[in-house]
């Protein structure tokens, strides 16, 4: 199991470790219409899943612009970002920071995604900062668990494994 800590402090990741080589585990989150989002409706795109505890703080909201400004530039690949933000709460962030390239989607309904790749924090109740690279035939090529859940990703490893992936 991937070891992470917030703010110092170990924390227990609930959910398995997902590892490049493995296929990607299903999943069911939710879009800001409140409608049910699946690893299939993205299938036969490379995907890049940028996880972040909530878009509500500093390097949530960097991450997820980040990803936004990455994602024009990037050929077949669908841009993920999931938290366990409510589905009103992120419409209202996006909005206001403009996020017209990455699909935001939350995970507060049933942790689903949380459980399934290994990044909801017990004792929180929220998702551990993590990327993750799936190719179109849905095998992950890409993981980083951030070690240090307020720290940022390695931005530049994930965008070049998101070109990578066929």
């Amino acid at each position: 199991m991937a070891y992470v800590t917030f703010k110092g402090q170990p924390v227990t990741l609930v959910g398995n470790e997902v590892k490049v080589g493995d296929k990607a585990p299903d999943f069911t989150v939710l879009d800001q219409n409140l409608q049910e989002v699946t690893l299939a409706d993205t299938k036969g795109h490379v995907r890049l899943i940028s996880v972040v505890p909530s878009l509500d703080t500093g390097v949530c909201d960097a991450q997820t612009r980040r990803f936004n400004e990455e994602a024009a530039k990037l050929d077949n690949v669908k841009v993920l970002t999931i938290s366990v933000d409510l589905p009103f709460a992120q419409k209202r962030w996006c909005g206001a920071a403009g996020i017209e390239n990455v699909q935001v989607l939350s995970d507060h309904r049933d942790v689903s995604f949380g459980q399934a790749y290994g990044v909801l924090i017990k004792e929180l109740r929220l998702l551990a900062r993590a990327v993750f690279v799936i190719d179109s035939n849905d095998t992950v090529t890409y993981v980083e668990y951030v070690p240090e859940v307020t720290n940022h990703p390695n931005y530049e490893a994930a965008i070049e494994a998101a070109k990578a992936a066929k």
